[in-house]
């Protein structure tokens, strides 16, 4: 009888797939961490390096001795976050990110727009799209504070969508472990305007695998509002609905056309009045800084193959640039060639995609692989645990086979 028994959920947890949280993990991560505090130049980073090694070797000795990993977990996701944190926010120290976004949204509300006019140093830039501004409203509007400060936010928006973008089973462990990893749980502490974004593109393909067109637009329309590199993921999230309609074309297109047309008129009225409200402003900050066309030269700038052509090549720009571009059209290639089926495969495909742009970007940093790290955690804490259910399920039909032979016989 035990095999027609469906798998309990405690079988569902145990199937699913495994992330890392054994003590070689957390050694990793504490070396991570370690080797950031002793080389980074910025204080934030470093406060965070030192008290995120605390926090995973103790993860790793927890993990040695054989507790168990949700306890392990939760120590690291203390020193690596929580710890950092509080010691930040008590002497008011954070990533510049975090003094861009507070000082984009006093501007939107008292110019209506979040750009300065006349832009000269790297700081008074600000390469977000408006949208971004909403996280440094509180602190705008009530002053300075632990409770109004713009990681906050930020980071509880990236937590909320992330889990609601997971299946009711999965929002405890896969959001637990993803906080703990060093590439999220650095912008966690010292701030970082990504997060939110990613979180966000992972609950609009949640809504496209889901056939829910509407919601899906509304969460990846207000993502790109935020920055541009949300904005590849509305391609993937139509491709996903015109092709989930069960067989259905005219039906697939339908929830396509509806998520495009939600997603389009959700971000123009984010973006465009304040766009429209000085377009100079406007391109400079978010369309020619990024692209490294401007005087002032971008703090992004980590060695990855774009700024290393960018900076070490005669004409190494132009060429990072056209990279980016085929990068691009290979992503739309391939959704027209062969179309996402389920929202894991989806986010796999968006993975891909950002990843090819983040290293041929000319102005590029480490920081930004956390769009394809989320994107793959969600696509992993997504697959189904279906192995044992598939085997019980052909067992049984081997056994009931005979039987309705003989059944059918009699008859």
């Amino acid at each position: 009888m035990a095999l027609f028994a469906l798998p309990t959920s405690p079988d569902l947890r145990r199937d699913r797939p495994a992330l890392p949280g054994d003590a070689a993990w957390w050694a990793f991560c504490a070396a991570t961490a370690l080797a950031l505090g002793a080389f980074s130049s910025l204080g934030p980073h470093r406060v965070w390096g030192t008290a995120a090694a605390l926090g995973y070797t103790a993860a790793a000795v927890l993990a040695a001795r054989g507790r168990s990993p949700r306890t392990a977990g939760a120590v690291a996701v203390t020193g690596a976050v929580l710890l950092p944190l509080l010691v930040l926010l008590a002497v008011d120290r954070a990533q510049l990110e975090v003094d861009v976004v507070t000082r984009s949204a006093g501007l939107l509300l008292s110019e209506g727009t979040p750009y300065l006019e006349r832009p000269t140093v790297p700081e008074d830039f600000n390469p977000y799209l408006p949208g971004m501004a909403a996280f440094g409203i509180p602190e705008a509007v009530a002053g300075p504070g632990p409770l109004t400060d713009p990681r906050l936010w930020m980071g509880a928006a990236f937590l909320g969508a992330f889990a609601l973008a997971l299946p009711a089973g999965a929002r405890r462990e896969a959001p637990r472990w993803l906080a703990a990893c060093p590439l999220v749980a650095l912008p966690l502490a010292v701030g970082g305007v990504d997060l939110p974004v990613a979180g966000l593109m992972c609950l609009g393909l949640a809504r496209a695998g889901q056939g829910r067109a509407g919601r899906a637009g509304l969460a990846l329309g207000v993502a790109a509002a935020l920055k541009w590199t949300a904005w590849p993921a509305v391609p993937v999230a139509l491709a996903l609905l015109a092709t989930a309609g069960g067989g259905d074309g005219r039906r697939g297109s339908r929830a396509a056309l509806r998520c495009g047309l939600v997603a389009l008129l959700t971000a123009a009225a984010l973006v465009l009045p304040a766009a429209l409200r000085d377009p100079g402003a406007f391109r400079t900050h978010v369309v020619d800084f990024p692209l490294g066309l401007t005087g002032a030269v971008s703090s992004a700038a980590s060695p990855l193959p774009g700024q290393l052509l960018a900076t070490q090549l005669p004409g190494g720009r132009t060429l990072a640039l056209l990279l980016l571009g085929v990068s691009a059209l290979l992503l739309a290639v391939s959704l027209l060639v062969r179309p996402p089926a389920t929202g894991a495969a989806a986010a796999a495909r968006l993975a891909l995609g950002l990843l090819l742009a983040i290293a041929f970007m000319p102005a590029t940093r480490f920081g930004y692989l956390v769009h394809p790290l989320v994107l793959a955690a969600w696509a992993l804490a997504r697959q189904p645990p279906a192995h044992p259910l598939r085997i019980r399920e052909r067992v049984r039909d081997l056994v009931r086979e005979p039987v309705r032979r003989r059944k059918q016989a009699s008859r």
